[in-house]
């Protein structure tokens, strides 16, 4: 009986219907960079000063610039080490007694300035900034700074929550039901988040969407590369994660497009309703539907397929099957992870490689733009080296192997980020031409860990091994914003000096880790202990089975 990939290899493994589908699905990739990244555009804290109404009249009655009342009234201005007192603390001055002249107001007092007293803001805050951030709205400065932390947090915390559940909704009741179900809740929760009355009910929209997200990426992954035949899964499935790259580059378009926090939210949330249209344009996956012994609608999907590819349908149609895999009668337990010490190895450098590419990948991109003078686009230009990055992927996974590639990878980056540490201030060009080789290191990392991941466990615990050991990058996810924006308050390079050290150290676990080209997938642990072995043409079904349990890194 042929089964779903004998009929492809004859109807056509990469056809019209195919590619339709796959571009058609990549949207569905790009759309997960705002919710991703957002916070760069959505949390941007602009330069800032204590409100003082006494201060604004003195202003006004003696004619100052805003340059002219910032030196006059703010403490700290001009000091390098000073930004907590300019942007955090007052004088504590009456600015409306009379005494206080228009030339130096506050050279008249009996005190010198530095010794007056100093107190935190009372009235707010005034932002340097055209547009407006959740920062400018919600006032999350100074004390409340570590609040722009949680939302991104929230986010990442979301991903690891639903990646708990989604997955078995996918294989519970269908890839296009589960697509569908996620992309309303994910458009519904980002309008939600966009017309928050407060930071709390903002947190908790943020949060399911998150949850819901990731799901629906994943889903648009496990459908194109189950529409797909074998010899083009691997590319399909890396170009998927390139159209993430896709939205970040757009992203950096529309946020200085549209410079209100509220308004972005909205730009970037609307589309997503648009993924609905999908139940007329994208059919289930005749994959699902034959493990649900639905054969007759899996038949007729082939057909569809056959037809939209130009290609009659095989003769034997009609009697589709599953594939047979008795490895999938047993069951796989969290403790078969670490049953044999090789496995045990294997688990807790995997764990670590997740966790550091994600804290890498996300912690670059959040200290470029804390740090940059245009956020706009230092990040736009961060954005364009992902697409080298997955060349080189495609170039090198075939030909040098798995394992020193991302080695490499995570020494480049590990070592860019040290590098930015000596680079001068008014070096930004040098600044972001190095992290933008860090960016693409940890980019190459991401796309790569997956695939290393679930070549080295057996068949049977090889999706668990996938989903357990990828849960360290949203746990990495969840810790990243905190380690950038509350390190960066001792030292601005303090966060560099962190990731250094995690890319080192991750590059150099990598090695422990044996290669995995031309081998053979184990199929049990004994086969995981022995990994030494001939080439077998099995290695693209790799992403037919780990397909619903793969993060983007995302």
């Amino acid at each position: 009986m042929p089964t779903v990939d004998d009929v492809l290899e004859q109807v056509g493994e990469f056809g019209w219907f195919q590619k339709q589908a796959f571009l058609t699905l990549c949207l569905i990739s790009a759309a997960l960079a705002p919710i991703y990244v957002g916070i760069v555009f959505l949390g941007f804290t602009p330069n800032h000063w204590c409100r003082n109404p006494g201060v604004a009249e003195l202003s006004q009655r003696c004619g100052w610039s805003l340059a002219d009342e910032l030196n006059y009234t703010v403490p700290g201005l001009g000091a390098e080490n000073e930004a907590f007192l300019r942007q955090c603390m007052q004088y504590e001055v009456d600015w409306n007694q009379s005494t206080l002249s228009c030339m130096d107001p506050l050279s008249s007092l009996p005190d010198n300035r530095s010794h007056l007293p100093l107190g935190p803001c009372q009235h707010s805050w005034v932002y340097d900034a055209p547009g407006s951030s959740i920062v400018t709205e919600f006032n999350l400065v100074c004390a409340d700074a570590w609040k722009v932390d949680l939302f991104q947090s929230c986010v990442n915390l979301g991903f690891f929550l639903g990646s708990l559940g989604i997955g078995y909704i996918a294989d519970r009741f269908g890839r296009k039901l589960c697509l569908l179900g996620t992309s309303l809740v994910t458009a519904v929760s980002g309008v939600l988040t966009a017309v928050a009355p407060d930071y709390t009910s903002m947190l908790l929209f943020r949060l399911i969407q998150g949850m819901v997200s990731k799901g629906s990426w994943m889903s648009g992954y496990t459908l194109i590369t189950e529409f797909v035949g074998s010899g083009y899964r691997r590319t399909v499935a890396i170009l998927y994660q390139v159209a993430f790259t896709v939205g970040l580059v757009g992203l950096a378009g529309v946020a200085y497009a549209i410079p209100h926090w509220r308004w972005l939210q909205l730009a970037v949330s609307l589309p997503t309703f648009l993924f609905l249209f999908y139940y007329w344009c994208i059919p289930e996956s005749p994959r699902w539907l034959l493990s649900q012994k639905r054969n007759t609608q899996a038949v007729k999907i082939m057909d569809h397929i056959a037809q939209k590819n130009g290609k009659p349908p095989p003769a034997d149609l009609k009697m589709l099957s599953a594939e047979e895999d008795v490895m999938e009668k047993l069951s796989p337990s969290f403790m078969d992870l670490f049953r044999s010490p090789t496995l045990r190895k294997h688990t807790l450098v995997l764990m670590y490689l997740w966790f550091s590419c994600a804290v890498l990948y996300q912690g670059l991109i959040m200290h470029v733009g804390a740090t940059g003078e245009n956020h706009y686009l230092d990040f736009f230009y961060s954005s364009l080296v992902e697409f080298p990055a997955a060349f080189i992927i495609l170039v090198t996974i075939d030909r040098v192997g798995r394992i020193c590639p991302l080695a490499v990878s995570h020494l480049v980056a590990g070592a860019a980020c040290l590098i930015m540490i000596f680079i001068p201030h008014d070096l930004r060009w040098l600044q972001i031409t190095v992290a933008c080789v860090g960016r693409m290191g940890t980019t190459v990392v991401l796309q790569m860990v997956c695939l290393v991941n679930a070549e080295l466990y057996p068949t049977f615990i090889r999706s668990l091994g996938v989903m357990v050991c990828s849960a360290l990058c949203d746990l990495g996810g969840i810790f990243t914003p905190f380690m950038v924006y509350r390190l960066m308050e001792v030292w601005q390079a303090l966060p560099l000096v962190v990731f250094g050290v995690l890319g080192l150290t991750a590059g150099g676990m990598t090695l422990l880790l044996p290669e995995t080209k031309g081998v053979a997938l184990p199929e049990t642990i004994e086969d995981a202990e022995n990994l030494r072995r001939k080439a077998k043409p099995k290695e693209n079904t790799i992403y037919l089975q780990v397909q619903t349990l793969e993060g983007t890194g995302t």
